[in-house]
C-alpha cells in the first residue's frame, strides 16, 4: 500500500453560471499535455458539504452509483483498488484518488474539474482540498440567458427568473472566492477575443507553462465530448441522450467566436431584455455589461 499525500500542483476548478463558457475554458486546458479535467462530477461540492468523514465503500458506492459515472469510463473495480490502496482513507483522499486515476487513462499528471455548481461551494471545497484554484468566468448574463433558456436543464424560461438565477450565482461564487487564497475571475468576452493573453494568465495562476496546443483545443474536442452518455429518469425513461448532450456543447468544436458576444441583441425582444434588466441589471452594471 502506499500514501497519497495531497498533490502540490494547483488543481485548476472551473466555475460558472450554466452557459458562461465552462466548457470551452475546460478543453482549453484538458488540452494541455499535463492536465486532464473530466466531464461535470459534481462530487466535490456533494463530498464537502457531507462535512463528515465516511467509509471507504461508502465513498465508492456513492461516486459510482452517481449519474455522472458513466461519463468517466473508469472501470468500477480498478477504482476501487485504487481506493483500496490509499492510505489514510479520507474524502479528501479519495476525490484526489478519482481524479488521478482519471488523469491517468490520459497519461497526465495533473488534474482539474469543470463543475460549474461547485461556484457555490468554493469556501467547503476549499477547505476539503486546499489545492484547489478556482477560476470563475464570468459572462454577460444575458447571452448566457440566451443560450441557457431553451435547454433542458434550465431553471426557468422566463427572462425576470434567468436574470435572478445567473445574478445570484454570480454574487455567491465571488463572495466565496474573495475568502479564498486561489480565486481569479476570466471574463468569457476576453476568453474569445484575446484567448492566448488570457490562457496565459490561467497558466500562470496554475503554476503551469502555457502551451500553444490549448489553442488548438477544438482539434481534440470531438473525441473530449464522446465520453458524454446520455442520461435516464428512475423509472427508465430518458432524460437525455448522447447525441443531445454533444449537440449542446457543439461550439467547442471550433475555434472562439466573438460571434457569441451580444447574441442577446437579437434573440431578446425589448420587453424580454427589460425583465431581464428587473432582476440582473444591478450586477450588470456593476461588471460592466451596461
Amino acid at each position: 500500500m502506499h500514501e497519497e499525500r495531497a498533490p502540490r500542483s494547483a488543481a485548476p476548478f472551473v466555475v460558472g453560471a450554466p452557459r458562461s463558457g465552462t466548457t470551452l475554458l475546460r478543453m482549453m486546458l484538458d488540452a494541455h499535455p499535463l492536465l486532464a479535467i473530466p466531464p461535470e462530477t459534481g462530487y466535490a461540492g456533494m463530498l464537502a458539504a457531507h462535512g463528515e468523514e465516511m467509509a471507504r465503500d461508502d465513498f465508492l458506492s456513492l461516486l459510482t452509483r452517481s449519474p455522472n459515472w458513466v461519463d468517466f469510463h473508469l472501470p468500477t473495480a480498478d477504482f476501487k483498488m485504487a481506493l483500496d490502496d490509499t492510505q489514510p482513507f479520507t474524502r479528501a483522499q479519495g476525490l484526489r484518488c478519482f481524479y488521478s486515476l482519471y488523469a491517468r487513462r490520459f497519461g497526465k499528471p495533473r488534474w482539474g474539474d469543470k463543475t460549474p455548481d461547485h461556484g457555490l461551494s468554493i469556501g467547503p471545497i476549499s477547505a476539503l482540498l486546499p489545492e484547489a484554484h478556482f477560476i470563475h468566468i464570468i459572462r454577460d448574463g444575458r447571452d448566457a440567458a440566451v443560450s441557457l433558456r431553451e435547454l433542458w436543464f434550465a431553471p426557468s424560461r422566463d427572462y425576470e427568473e434567468l436574470g435572478a438565477v445567473w445574478s445570484e450565482r454570480v454574487q455567491q461564487a465571488r463572495a466565496q472566492g474573495a475568502q479564498i487564497a486561489h480565486y481569479m475571475e476570466v471574463r468569457y468576452e476576453a476568453l474569445v477575443t484575446r484567448t492566448e493573453a488570457t490562457l496565459r494568465a490561467v497558466c500562470a495562476f496554475l503554476d503551469l507553462a502555457f502551451d500553444a496546443r490549448m489553442l488548438a483545443y477544438h482539434a481534440a474536442a470531438a473525441a473530449r465530448l464522446e465520453e458524454h452518455e446520455g442520461r435516464v429518469n428512475a423509472d427508465g425513461s430518458v432524460l437525455i441522450t448522447k447525441a443531445q448532450r454533444m449537440a449542446q456543447q457543439r461550439r467547442v468544436l471550433e475555434p472562439p467566436s466573438p460571434s457569441r458576444i451580444g447574441a442577446w441583441r437579437t434573440a431578446m425582444s425589448a420587453a424580454e431584455h427589460a425583465r431581464f434588466l428587473s432582476t440582473a441589471g444591478p450586477l450588470l452594471e456593476r461588471l460592466g455589461y451596461l
